[in-house]
């Protein structure tokens, strides 16, 4: 991967350079050599768009781990027409890594919980870099009994590195608060579309990615640990996270293809954050789209295919044919 980086940005320093000498020899000598500088500009845009449809595993994790990638809030914000913030597990606080709340979606009531990385140092600070402790996954516990409560579609969306592993996450019962959503989310009464917007890392991004459909960006990754650990824990060798993150399988087209995402949501080239009014756009799309194909059936019948899609996982090799 460091030497297909390395030949990319070499090759689009050298158009990028030829582009400005053009410029500048236009301009000194005023001769028209815009047909030239088109042609440059084009192969460099040619360039750019092959480097982005062509991103490693691992060059993917780098790229939705940029700081300027769009937030769950963000998207809460795009979504809504209507939109109430509700704080707290009524236990311990409210954790800032979570946030979770009532949006109204086209005069749709959904309740929408989601992982809130932190815009600049100050901000993830306060959001804990992303990473939930315990009340905050007993936050989303109380709203989804809410949710169901009120008979209100619940919508979730992924992005973080993992739970925090901190020992005052674990004193205070990280372990079984995930578990406590992973139950809750596999009969809950209410159709559960889950987003993978960025990295859906570890134990907890899969507490809230337990769903009926689960639609993730193109560029996002979702994994059982980070390509860090893994590499770390497997072959006690940080240097071997590039091939890790390839053996993984962490990306939306090989988790499609193992039949456990079910859409794929394209992003503009470059990534979400390059353009967030169409991601956002798209992915309001898709997740109208599911909610209306679940709202339109009955709930029995969602519980029992929610229940076979689960116990299916596992029983798909690469392929995507069954095992025996």
């Amino acid at each position: 991967m460091v030497k297909r980086q390395f030949d990319y940005e070499k090759k689009y320093q050298e158009l990028q350079e030829k582009v400005k000498e053009l410029r500048e020899m236009s301009k000194t000598f005023n001769i028209d050599l815009s047909g030239e500088i088109k042609s440059l500009e084009a192969r460099m845009e040619s360039l750019r768009e092959e480097k982005y449809k062509n991103l490693s595993p691992w060059e993917k994790i780098l790229l939705v781990r940029n700081p300027e990638r769009p937030t769950s809030y963000d998207y809460i914000k795009f979504f809504c027409d209507e939109w109430i913030e509700l704080h707290g597990d009524r236990l311990y606080g409210d954790d800032r890594a979570i946030i979770g709340g009532i949006g109204i979606l086209e005069g749709q009531p959904l309740t929408i919980v989601g992982h809130q990385r932190g815009k600049d140092t100050k901000d993830n600070l306060l959001r804990n870099f992303g990473m939930p402790h315990p009340e905050g996954y007993r936050k989303v516990y109380r709203l989804l009994l809410q949710a169901e409560k009120f008979n209100r579609p619940v919508v979730t969306l992924v992005d973080t590195q993992g739970a925090y592993p901190g020992i005052g996450a674990e004193e205070r019962g990280q372990a079984w608060s995930i578990s406590q959503l992973l139950m809750t989310l596999a009969k809950i009464k209410v159709p559960v579309v889950s987003i993978v917007t960025g990295e859906g890392g570890s134990g907890g991004a899969l507490a809230l990615a337990v769903a009926d459909r689960l639609l993730m960006l193109s560029n996002a990754v979702f994994s059982i640990a980070s390509a860090e650990a893994c590499a770390s824990i497997l072959w006690k060798d940080l240097q071997r996270v590039e091939e890790m993150a390839e053996a993984m399988k962490i990306t939306a087209f090989d988790l499609h293809k193992l039949k456990i995402v079910d859409e794929i949501i394209e992003e503009p080239l470059g990534g979400a954050h390059k353009d967030f009014e169409t991601t956002a756009n798209n992915i309001k799309v898709s997740l109208k789209k599911a909610l209306a194909e679940l709202l339109s059936r009955d709930i029995d019948e969602i519980l029992e295919e929610r229940y076979n899609k689960f116990r299916n996982v596992g029983r798909f090799v690469e392929n995507g044919s069954e095992k025996p």
